[in-house]
């Protein structure tokens, strides 16, 4: 039996931290009393047990919410404010949350599975940097002075749209909460955040932070609860003017149905994709492209929007290279989140393992190849992991090749030429993330242009930072997360123009 002595430490912290979070939602600066008092079980991936328990808010927890949010907006006390002063508030926020680091990324893991070494490194300094970056671009972002005659002068401003709903999902729950959450608050906007109920802890922790941050009672506020109540009533509130979400599909259907039944406000939509990753026999490295062609698919279970689940492989070098990913597939095994060493956690919900490992089934019964994995692990812990899955051979108009799984399975399938290699990378609803090794720069900037895909990255998977928008083209949804044109969709431009006398 493996030793876990060295576990007791970071499991009694997160106890302690946990218990901090009362099972309410956060409104007008502090948890508040609910009218109902129901409450929903927050279960760990990482062994299925229960952390704590969370707010099941419905219409009218989210109701006061959405009233706080707008009695602050229309007082002016944070679109008012200063830019300067505006910008200062956030950059402590950021260096609030920087101490509190630790404390973070140990919610994070527990609460969503995946390792503490990722949650350490990536998602709490990025959720951060995030902050930081517009924090900063707030008063370096500018309106425009119209080319008027010199009886009138006139100008364009942005203006916040007001009251800002985020759905956030259950992945990434920090990081791609600040995607939405920083820029629309340097934008002088309020929100209502709704956190997936499977991983609200770090949103709870995150409005409390701003508090103490200094940002004013009611910008910030946190309703928990189910998508299909808290999430639907935020979706169809009449004093909501956009929704900023990243999620399913089906979800992003949903939001579109009740933004046009309501007060047609704006929907912002990240809806995932299928994103080819093709690899060219010009490309010399083989051993580079094969771990980057890994590690898009496994890193946080191959639960990542961008994930490279299909793999193209030019015919001459496609076992060679196949054999190559093959192998630091099965180097990689499924472990404790808490432990340092993990590079591979937990999926985040028994029921999300299982609609994987059906994906994983019905390829077996079509008879594809399982090059490797295909397997659950870690039984005996009560979490929900899996093996790293390889699908060689899969036809391009299989559902395996279609459908997003959101799990850590990767189809392979190989072509003959350029004009193959675009049809199959092109030939999904999806649109999201597209990327190439090619040695030839030609070829590298005829399929920049040609792939159907909001970024494309060349010679390198997931090459981008916050600098760089972030968003899809078809059915993976519009609207930009990430760079200054993040800013534009959380306000309006106003045109003014004055005629002197």
């Amino acid at each position: 039996m493996a030793d876990t002595s060295h576990l007791q430490t970071p499991l009694a912290r997160i106890a302690e931290l946990a218990a901090a979070i009362p099972p309410r939602p956060f409104i007008d600066g502090a948890f508040r009393p609910m009218a109902n008092d129901k409450t929903l079980d927050n279960v760990s991936p990482r062994n299925g047990a229960q952390i704590n328990r969370i707010a099941r808010c419905d219409v009218e927890e989210v109701d006061r919410a959405v009233a706080c949010a707008k009695a602050a907006f229309d007082s002016g006390a944070w679109r008012g404010m200063a830019p300067h002063a505006r910008k200062q508030l956030l950059l402590r926020f950021a260096s609030l949350m920087e101490e509190q680091a630790e404390e973070f990324a140990l919610l994070e893991c527990i609460d969503t599975g995946k390792p503490i070494s990722a949650t350490r490194s990536f998602d709490v300094p990025q959720a951060i940097n995030t902050l930081r970056y517009y924090a900063e671009a707030i008063d370096k972002v500018y309106g425009e002075v119209g080319a008027s005659p010199a009886s009138r002068l006139s100008y364009a401003v942005h203006d916040p749209l007001g009251v800002i709903g985020v759905i956030v999902p259950w992945n990434f729950p920090l990081h791609l909460a600040m995607w939405k959450i920083a820029p629309a608050l340097a934008t002088g906007n309020t929100l209502v955040v709704k956190p997936s109920e499977l991983t609200s802890l770090s949103a709870l922790k995150l409005a409390a932070t701003a508090i103490e941050a200094g940002i004013p009672a009611g910008v910030l506020n946190i309703v928990t609860g189910l998508g299909h109540e808290a999430g639907d009533a935020l979706a169809r509130h009449m004093d909501v003017q956009l929704i900023a979400f990243t999620g399913s599909e089906r979800t992003g259907r949903q939001l579109l149905r009740a933004a046009a039944e309501s007060n047609l406000k704006r929907v912002s939509l990240e809806l995932g994709g299928k994103s080819p990753h093709i690899v060219f026999a010009d490309w010399s490295d083989l051993d580079k492209a094969a771990e980057q062609a890994a590690w898009g698919i496994f890193y946080n279970q191959g639960q990542v929007c961008t994930a490279g689940s299909r793999l193209l492989l030019e015919r001459s070098i496609a076992d060679a290279m196949l054999d190559r990913v093959i192998a630091v597939a099965d180097a990689i095994r499924p472990g404790d989140p808490l432990d340092e060493s993990t590079s591979l956690g937990a999926l985040s919900s028994k029921g999300h393992l299982d609609a994987v490992m059906a994906q994983v089934e019905h390829a077996r019964s079509d008879g594809l190849r399982i090059a490797c994995g295909g397997e659950i692990a870690r039984a005996e812990s009560g979490g929900y992991y899996m093996l790293p899955t390889i699908i060689a051979d899969v036809p391009p108009d299989h559902p395996l090749a279609q459908d997003e799984i959101f799990g850590p399975v990767l189809c392979v399938s190989a072509f003959d030429n350029d004009e193959e290699a675009l049809a199959i990378a092109n030939g999904t609803r999806f649109g999201l993330a597209a990327g190439l090794w090619t040695a030839n720069m030609t070829r590298a900037h005829r399929f920049a242009d040609a792939l159907v895909a909001g970024m494309v990255w060349i010679n390198g998977w997931d090459s981008c930072d916050i600098t760089m928008p972030f968003g899809g083209f078809r059915q993976s949804g519009y609207g930009r997360d990430r760079s200054l044109h993040a800013m534009e969709k959380y306000c309006d431009l106003k045109a003014v123009s004055y005629t002197f006398a």
